[in-house]
């Protein structure tokens, strides 16, 4: 297992509590994040008095460590195991100016311990630490429970969470989209405000389609780019009825697709997937989509950054694939399903039955020998998280919701990629929607990870986030990792 961040650690200390605690939690982090594949960036025990931050040297000492990680650090954890100097912690943040999330964790007392030479306060002591972050103007996150043990399962979950909190602020903060063509016509759906992105870190690389559709134009069947792409076509999805012909022109858009990509360091893209693409071109760019998508450089349809932007978030709270998908169809009479489509761009992790095909809806009108390249596949039974960001140009605002359901095995007779999804309140989250002019597509991801992305949006983003939770779960449960039982046999 990879390692899955790197924190940087404040134990806070108070002079008239018991110092062994501090020595006592340096040790339990340590050991914790060892279990958990996280690096830690911490005083060391001969820098400061047991390596903790308790004075105004200690906190420049400790600064200075973190400015020389500035790079690998993607959130801060401060460790309480006695009440700790609230200032200390305040000043270590400022002066280290890193700009990351910010954990507050304080250790439980124990009710036969509460004499002078054992007791903690931490209960106390994170209210002061929390109320002078909030004075220095510093976001933070706090545990679920007010006091825990590190080696708590509830804790272990938090700190798990709190690192895909990290990595969707830091990814958001400089992410780079292509948005590559122009949006079609009939969609002012896609609409979206490339000033207010930027204002939130985030850039969007222009690019008319000619240009890619003109390099990929330049290439033949013989360029051994294009024969290297042709395989790995074949390699990921079973290629069907595609005529040769058409694989060759999927590869060669292929290849200036992902030249592109490389050229100007993106991290995504939105592409102009049709109709001139089919027109001027003879395919579908579906297939180069989905491949995107599932080697994490997420690529969403129709021009839409925003929904691009989205799949990305939701990719980086869960560490796998999003697909942006059409909110398209009621499932029978049920008002708490509905049924989830597109042509067929979707990463292969969402189609155990994937294969290259054609877009029949749109070759009723560019022919549907020129759509080859669009994937079938339908999405068996998972975990659910949903989202959608997008900028509201008349309030200047970044917004987003965000929500969990599941993805259900009901019967589907229908062709593209589709799923079923079973989402509580379903028609009350329709009502949000509509009337607040969102996007008819919203994102989906294999996870439960709704607790993250509100976190990352809401409290470092300062966007406005509507969360529908499901009444039956609970708050920042990260389905993707381990879970809490499997956690606490660790110990």
């Amino acid at each position: 297992m990879g390692e899955k961040g790197c924190l940087g650690v404040i134990i806070g200390n108070r002079d008239f509590f018991p110092d062994r605690l501090v020595a006592e939690a340096r040790v339990e982090i340590i050991e914790l994040f060892k279990r958990l594949n996280i690096r830690a960036i911490m005083l060391d025990t001969n820098d400061t008095k047991l390596g903790g931050v308790e004075s105004f040297q200690d906190a420049q000492k400790c600064a200075a460590l973190f400015r020389q990680h500035r790079d690998e650090i993607l959130g801060v954890l401060v460790v309480l195991p006695n009440f700790g100097d609230e200032r200390g912690i305040a000043e270590t943040l400022k002066l280290a100016e890193l700009n990351v999330p910010v954990l507050v964790q304080g250790y439980p007392d124990d009710l036969d311990k509460l004499d002078v030479a054992r007791r903690r306060d931490s209960w106390c002591g994170k209210i002061s630490a929390c109320n002078n972050l909030y004075q220095f103007g510093i976001k933070y996150s706090l545990t679920s429970k007010h006091v825990v043990h590190p080696t708590d399962p509830v804790f272990i979950n938090d700190l798990l969470n709190f690192v895909g909190v990290c990595r969707v602020t830091r990814g958001l903060r400089k992410v780079r989209i292509g948005a590559i063509g122009a949006r079609p016509g009939g969609f002012n759906t896609v609409r979206y405000s490339e000033k207010i992105l930027q204002r939130n870190g985030i850039s969007v690389v222009t690019v008319d389609l000619s240009e890619i559709l003109g390099n990929a134009n330049k290439l033949t069947k013989y360029d051994i780019s294009v024969q290297q792409r042709i395989q790995k076509i074949k390699d990921y999805a079973p290629v069907g009825r595609t005529p040769d012909e058409s694989l060759i022109q999927m590869a060669k858009l292929d290849v200036a697709l992902t030249d592109f990509v490389q050229l100007h360091a993106l991290d995504a893209t939105a592409i102009q997937c049709w109709t001139s693409v089919q027109q001027n071109y003879g395919c579908n760019v579906c297939t180069s989509m989905s491949i995107m998508s599932e080697n994490m450089l997420p690529s969403g349809c129709e021009v839409d950054v925003t929904g691009t932007l989205s799949m990305y978030a939701l990719q980086l709270a869960s560490g796998s694939p999003s697909a942006l998908v059409d909110w398209n169809n009621n499932y029978a009479n049920d008002d708490n399903k509905c049924v989830l489509f597109h042509c067929g761009n979707w990463a292969k992790s969402f189609l155990p039955d994937i294969e290259i095909s054609t877009a029949p809806i749109l070759g009723t009108s560019v022919g549907e020998e020129n759509t080859f390249g669009a994937l079938s596949g339908r999405t068996p039974a998972s975990p659910l998280t949903f989202g959608r960001i997008s900028t509201d140009d008349p309030k200047g605002i970044m917004k987003a919701y965000i929500g969990e359901g599941r993805l259900t095995d009901d019967t589907l007779k229908t062709f593209g990629n589709r799923a079923v999804a079973e989402i509580p309140n379903l028609q009350g989250l329709m009502q949000y929607i509509c009337r607040n002019g969102f996007e008819h597509h919203v994102v989906m991801n294999a996870s439960k990870t709704a607790g993250i992305l509100k976190e990352a949006f809401e409290n470092y983003m300062g966007w406005e986030v509507q969360y529908f939770k499901d009444p039956a779960e609970q708050p920042l449960r990260n389905e993707s990792a381990n879970t809490k039982n499997e956690l606490a046999a660790q110990y």
